[in-house]
């Protein structure tokens, strides 16, 4: 049986799709970038965080990169095991993990430096179109968590 379909019921017509198929495409577009470093995109947002701010909480990283501990703690297991990250119990409270740069962890911000200016350099949008970009879909990821929140409530 075959239906009518309304416009706003076409892929083409969904806000979702497009983002989730432009995060797609930026993970492909850093990939080659990440690879020679041995980094998944992924890593790369936890190394960006620990960059920015060492010897974090787990349940930190998790909540700045909207991640389950489930989908982090798999993640920061092998960011340990291939050495760029030392995760230990916090002294003060043995509940909480906190996650540490290694040496060779510290050392792969430099190898990183070039990796924020691959989109300029993509040409896909201007410096100034990534700043309207970044805000707007930051704009719609906080009212969507708003709203999320409002109909499931912690």
């Amino acid at each position: 049986m075959t239906g009518s379909t309304s416009p706003t019921q076409t892929l083409d017509q969904q806000l979702c799709f497009e983002i989730y198929a432009a995060s797609h495409a930026f993970t492909k577009l850093y990939k080659p970038l990440l690879d020679p470093m041995g980094l998944t995109y992924p890593q790369y947002l936890v190394m960006l965080l620990l960059w920015e701010r060492d010897d974090r909480p787990v349940g930190d990283l998790g909540q700045a990169l909207a991640l389950e501990s489930s989908t982090l703690t798999p993640l920061l297991k092998r960011m340990e095991a291939a050495g760029h990250v030392i995760r230990q119990r916090d002294p003060e409270d043995e509940r909480r993990v906190r996650i540490r740069l290694t040496e060779a962890g510290w050392a792969l911000q430099e190898q990183a430096r070039h990796i924020p200016q691959c989109l300029d350099q993509s040409g896909a949008v201007t410096a100034a179109e990534a700043a309207d970009l970044r805000a707007e879909v930051r704009k719609l990821r906080l009212a969507l968590t708003a709203a999320l929140r409002a109909v499931q409530p912690d």
